[in-house]
């Protein structure tokens, strides 16, 4: 049986995208557990925002965890850059981590535009598609 979030491809971008973020991590000198404990929770909330926000059924709770899944995705590419930037992530994996067009891997780049859309689908569609249209509180009043 398949969950809701196994449909999303995204999720399986996560997915990938967290091992990605553990093997960056196993790399990371002693004495940076503080950026390796910021890395580890970021990539680890895409996933679990995503699986959460997939089994919401009411559009304002999913958009939430997409959002917030996007949030995490972009912290994610943040602590990719600082990495770098301290000279603790070679070019080949900064770049392996941020690439736009990397077919073989994932990254935090890849996952946040997937994000995006799919928190603005979710807004931007006004019924749910095994519920019908909720009418607002001034409309129910007046029709009873």
């Amino acid at each position: 049986m398949d969950l809701d979030h196994d449909r999303l491809d995204v999720y399986h971008l996560a997915l990938d995208f967290l091992v990605l973020a553990s093997e960056i991590i196993e790399g990371l000198p002693c004495g940076r557990s503080h950026l390796s404990d910021r890395f580890s929770r970021a990539s680890l909330s895409i996933v679990l925002n995503l699986a959460e926000g997939a089994g919401k059924h009411s559009k304002p709770d999913k958009r939430r965890y997409y959002l917030t899944a996007r949030g995490s995705a972009r912290e994610s590419a943040a602590l990719l850059d600082v990495c770098c930037r301290l000279k603790l992530l070679e070019e080949s994996g900064h770049r392996t981590g941020k690439a736009d067009d990397c077919s073989h891997c994932v990254d935090a780049d890849q996952v946040g535009p997937e994000l995006r859309g799919l928190s603005q689908s979710r807004s931007q569609n006004s019924a749910h598609p095994s519920r019908p249209p909720q009418r607002s509180l001034r409309e129910s009043s007046r029709n009873g």
